[in-house]
């Protein structure tokens, strides 16, 4: 199968692109480098890697052209400055336009799209969430344009999926938590956590459902890819603690909640389970150690967050 990937150099672009050349798929990846890495692909003969932005209609349009693809997998997305609006605008919505418009004239057999669960707000009307809940993103600009985006490929009429993402972790993850809190670990620095609970999901979990959505297994339309169970930000500080077999001399303090800061946000994957025969398989502890192996081989600089910063004199990645 020939498939495109934008974001291919991303998260969860390399870990599926990954998985599909060692299944013997030929891949095509378009990334612009804002948050994904190079060495994240290693070259492989199947392999084309384009660098450019989704938001490059000739671009875009040429590289479909040339590459004939079958299915397209969007994992690009805008989301490392919540204040550029107008960044997380031209990648999330003018690209997903962009991205949408080919597939439709290349008449692809389905489209995988990754949506966020800030799409239903910071402030969600019922736990777990279901499908059936109000679309409410104003919460952030990542939310409204990665909704914006979804909106678009739904009126397409393309075959498509869009997993909606309970928090995603794991090796070459640079945004959320943990990736700050082994930051600050391992550099001497002060940490803390906010007394919040989040669902967290493993990437090769994630990447496993995303590889039958290719295959076109699943309905058309929406579906959360989640745990079902939730977890305290300091249980998440206390895995990362033992993964780097370290001792703090003090307990890390607790913080209570910002205003765009809810209690949990627990998606309910039972659509999901059901009709892709998918579950996690991946404990959290296991998960974080494969994380901080990673971190502790490649090094990261720099992390991410898309919701914006409430108190300027306390820097931190929040989820």
């Amino acid at each position: 199968m020939k498939v495109l990937i934008t974001g291919g150099a991303g998260f969860i672009g390399s870990h599926l692109a990954d998985c599909l050349l060692s299944n013997g798929d030929q891949v095509l990846s378009i990334d612009n480098y804002a948050t994904g890495r190079r060495d994240n692909l290693t070259p492989h003969p199947n392999l084309t890697v384009v660098e450019g932005t989704i938001a490059d209609s000739q671009l875009v349009n040429g590289v479909f052209d040339d590459f004939q693809p079958e299915v397209v997998v969007h994992a690009a997305a805008s989301y490392k400055d919540p204040h550029n609006w107008e960044e997380d605008a031209r990648t999330n919505v003018a690209g997903t336009a962009i991205i949408t418009q080919a597939c439709q004239r290349l008449q692809v057999k389905r489209l995988v799209y990754f949506q966020t669960a800030l799409c239903y707000g910071l402030r969600p009307l019922e736990q777990p969430i279901t499908l059936n809940h109000p679309i409410l993103p104003d919460g952030s600009s990542y939310a409204i344009s990665k909704t914006a985006g979804e909106q678009y490929i739904r009126l397409s009429g393309l075959d498509y999926i869009s997993f909606r993402l309970a928090n995603a972790y794991g090796p070459r993850n640079l945004s959320g938590p943990l990736p700050t809190f082994y930051h600050r670990l391992t550099n001497n620095k002060p940490c803390f956590v906010m007394d919040t609970r989040r669902d967290f999901i493993f990437v090769s979990d994630l990447v496993q459902v995303a590889l039958k959505a290719v295959a076109g297994q699943g309905q058309a339309g929406e579906y959360h890819v989640s745990s079902g169970s939730d977890y305290a930000i300091k249980e998440l500080f206390d895995a990362t603690v033992k993964a780097l077999s370290i001792s703090p001399d003090e307990e890390v303090e607790v913080r209570p909640r910002n205003p765009d800061d809810v209690y949990t946000i627990l998606l309910d994957p039972g659509k999901t389970n059901q009709d892709f025969g998918w579950k996690i398989t991946t404990p959290l502890e296991v998960g974080v150690q494969a994380a901080i192996d990673w971190y502790k081989k490649y090094g990261i600089t720099q992390t991410y967050t898309h919701l914006k910063q409430m108190d300027a004199s306390h820097k931190r990645e929040r989820t």
